[in-house]
């Protein structure tokens, strides 16, 4: 093994290891989710040099300039105020969700006129529309970190795979019985994972555009759906208020995670891959050991369902949105619920994390987004001038530009 070069990884925190081995070049990489500006670099040099062979004695100095690099990043302070840069009218009937690609240079939009349209960020400008389906596009997102390619589910009951430079349509998924409402790339972007209304998930092989697997096994709809970081795992979250953990490789059933007295809103796997967490309308979330597929926690608070639950990227908190139109913010290793998020005046149906872990940004029905300090809880902006509900809310890699898709059939470019 050779090691070819070092790159750099902001967040979450990480070195890539790129390396010769057998003629091949392959990556791996190192996590530093624990890394903070107090670290001490040349503690964890050592560490590092321990535990991975392809450091050795002579290239320390140049991972602790890494790791000096991360932390300078990390003391960067977070002062940006969002500004409101343009309004697109982006399809004639309603939209259904919005998504960047990692740069935050385009994004989508997919919308109840049967096309999922791609736009340039800065310009606004229309870069492709991707129409072919015979019904609601519903579910969209790019191949990130690529951003090469579009995948779009439909209520036609077919999945799309389109390049996102051209706009050509690569392949046609056929297979579900019945609307296809959650779809995901496995971060390899060989695969796509499709959830259905007919029950079942599928994944699709990306470069034949075969059927890989069909994952049978809820007992209603399957709403939510998403691989964990390395590919291995799928979890997948239904109406028939259970989550199912999924291998990849083979298409079997792993864990069924019971416990939850509600359908399931959303689920998601940390960084490390090794926790899952699921939100309900029986108003908790709930955290799981992925290997195990014990629950270990359950978050209460909520006076009315949990709408949306994600991580943070370095896993360690946890944020939830409510009908109830509170946000919540919990510890992922403690349980304790850190701040409560109040402002909205109504539910709150998307929650995200910038990157850098530092803010959080919610869609409301009362027409606005909000931006939030983590460690606080403080309100430090509103985001005004949607005239209906905002359902979907979005920050690219860096963090530092919003998107907001609405009900009044717009999308807004906050920078």
């Amino acid at each position: 093994m050779k090691l070819k070069r070092f790159l750099l990884r902001y967040y979450p925190p990480g070195i890539i290891l790129e390396y010769e081995k057998g003629g091949f070049v392959r990556t791996k990489s190192i996590d530093l989710l624990d890394l903070t500006p107090e670290t001490n670099p040349d503690e964890l040099v050592a560490e590092i040099g321990q535990s991975e062979p392809l450091i050795t004695e002579s290239r320390s100095d140049q991972v602790k300039q890494l790791i000096l690099r991360l932390q300078q990043k990390q003391g960067q302070q977070d002062h940006h105020r969002f500004c409101f840069s343009k309004e697109l009218k982006a399809h004639i009937l309603p939209l259904t969700n919005v998504a960047f690609d990692k740069s935050g240079s385009r994004f989508i939009t997919g919308s109840y006129d049967r096309t999922c349209r791609v736009w340039d960020t800065a310009s606004g400008t229309e870069l492709h529309t991707l129409e072919g389906h015979r019904n609601v596009v519903y579910a969209i997102a790019f191949n990130n970190p690529y951003g090469d390619k579009i995948a779009t589910g439909s209520f036609d009951k077919t999945s799309k795979l389109w390049c996102a430079e051209t706009g050509k349509c690569f392949h046609t998924f056929r297979g579900h019985m019945a609307e296809i409402v959650c779809l995901a790339f496995n971060p390899q972007s060989t695969l796509v994972a499709t959830g259905s209304m007919d029950t079942t998930a599928k994944l699709w092989d990306v470069e034949t555009g075969e059927e890989v697997a069909t994952l049978t096994g809820h007992a209603a709809e399957v709403l939510s759906l998403c691989f964990n970081t390395v590919g291995s795992q799928l979890v997948t979250g239904s109406f028939d208020h259970t989550v199912a953990i999924w291998d990849v490789a083979s298409g079997r059933r792993v864990h069924i995670l019971m416990g939850h007295t509600g359908e399931i809103s959303n689920v998601q796997f940390n960084w490390d891959c090794s926790l899952i967490v699921t939100g309900s309308m029986d108003k908790t979330c709930k955290l799981w050991e992925a290997v195990s597929g014990k629950c270990v926690a359950s978050l209460v608070g909520h006076k009315e369902e949990v709408l949306d639950v994600c991580f943070d990227l370095s896993g360690q908190l946890i944020a939830t949105a409510s009908a109830d139109g509170t946000a919540r913010v919990f510890s992922a290793t403690t349980h304790q619920c850190l701040v409560t998020l109040k402002g909205h005046d109504g539910e709150i149906s998307k929650i995200c994390f910038n990157p850098q872990g530092s803010r959080l940004l919610t869609a409301s029905s009362d027409k606005t987004a909000r931006v939030w300090d983590v460690q606080s809880g403080v309100c430090l902006q509103v985001l005004e001038g949607h005239t209906d509900e905002i359902f979907s809310c979005a920050f690219n890699y860096e963090g530092e530009i919003i998107i907001t898709g609405s009900k009044d059939n717009t999308c807004r470019i906050w920078h």
